[in-house]
């Protein structure tokens, strides 16, 4: 059986068929989401996951905000946030995570945030720039966001023009943290 893939941007987006590959232990001790983010989320904030899948981030992330914080995952496919919604369903994760579907270029989320997580998605994306000018406008000042790409699959000609366009953007950068087999950069909103 084959196997589609939505194209939206460089890169297809990950189908929803291959969202088992995507939160298993396996990731969870190569990458684990508490260990890449204990320096930028803290309790009370509020996180926009964007591309979050099947929650792999959302639900430690919604964890470090504790009860005062909120997380917005965000996903283009209906289909993973059910996933998200199913794995929260009935538990107190369910409060602190709100699921919102964006548009095909649009994420379309209106309240500011502290902190923006885009793992393995930047290269998905059909504009790049929009999508960091979108961002801007909803982090609060001095807001983070960290860019985290696959390693193997964005060259770094690629990566570099990613954060060309950040900057470009008007966005400030710092060294990200170390993830493996990924590139990552942290963007400041000056």
């Amino acid at each position: 059986m084959k196997m589609l893939s939505v194209k939206k941007g460089k890169h297809p987006v990950c189908p929803i068929e291959r969202a088992g590959g995507l939160d298993n232990r396996v990731r969870r001790w190569i990458q684990n989401p508490r260990k890449i983010l204990k320096s930028y989320v803290k309790e009370g904030m509020i996180v926009l996951d964007v591309g979050c899948g099947p929650g792999f981030f959302s639900k430690e992330i919604a964890q470090m905000v504790g009860k005062s914080g909120r997380v917005i995952a965000v996903d283009l496919q209906e289909g993973m946030l059910q996933k998200l919604r199913d794995k929260i369903q009935g538990t107190e994760l369910e409060e602190r995570i709100i699921l919102h579907k964006s548009e095909k270029h649009r994420i379309g989320v209106l309240e500011e945030v502290d902190f923006v997580l885009a793992f393995y998605v930047i290269h998905e994306l059909p504009n790049q720039k929009e999508y960091f000018e979108e961002l801007k406008s909803i982090l609060k000042p001095k807001g983070q966001v960290l860019v985290v790409e696959p390693l193997f699959f964005v060259r770094k000609a690629e990566f570099d023009e990613t954060i060309k366009t950040a900057t470009d953007t008007g966005f400030l950068l710092s060294e990200g943290p170390a993830v493996f087999f990924s590139k990552t950069v942290i963007l400041i909103k000056d």
